[in-house]
């Protein structure tokens, strides 16, 4: 599957963004999708998860609440609303996708170009 993020920006701080990715190549309705992030000089993170169906999410503990991640199966898109922005929210946002989903970066096969978001204070 080939996944394309995109979305980002640049937002000030308490504002919002709608990330997006677009999937194509296999049925979408296999995958679970991740959405983790990278900010410079740290490791790539987990940011969210959710299931094939879109009946289950997950969040890293530093997004909950603010973020919500979902899906539409029609459309081989998932997307990220990410609300309440903070500065330390900055990074690469990057979407994932395997059968079953993970909280590592290695628990995903499949990974989109990442989208910059930046949130000035």
């Amino acid at each position: 599957v080939q996944l394309q993020a995109s979305g980002g920006g640049l937002v000030q701080a308490g504002g919002s963004l709608r990330l997006s990715c677009a999937a194509s190549g296999r049925t979408f309705s296999k995958y679970a999708m991740g959405w983790f992030r990278q900010a410079p000089g740290k490791e790539r993170e987990f940011v969210a998860g959710i299931s094939r169906t879109g009946g289950s999410t997950v969040y890293a503990d530093s997004v909950k609440g603010r973020f919500i991640a979902s899906r539409d199966n029609a459309k081989n898109t998932v997307y990220l609303q990410m609300n309440s922005l903070k500065p330390e929210d900055t990074a690469v946002y990057y979407c994932a996708a395997d059968e079953t989903y993970g909280f590592r970066p290695m628990d995903y096969d499949y990974w989109g170009q990442g989208t910059l978001v930046t949130v000035s204070s």
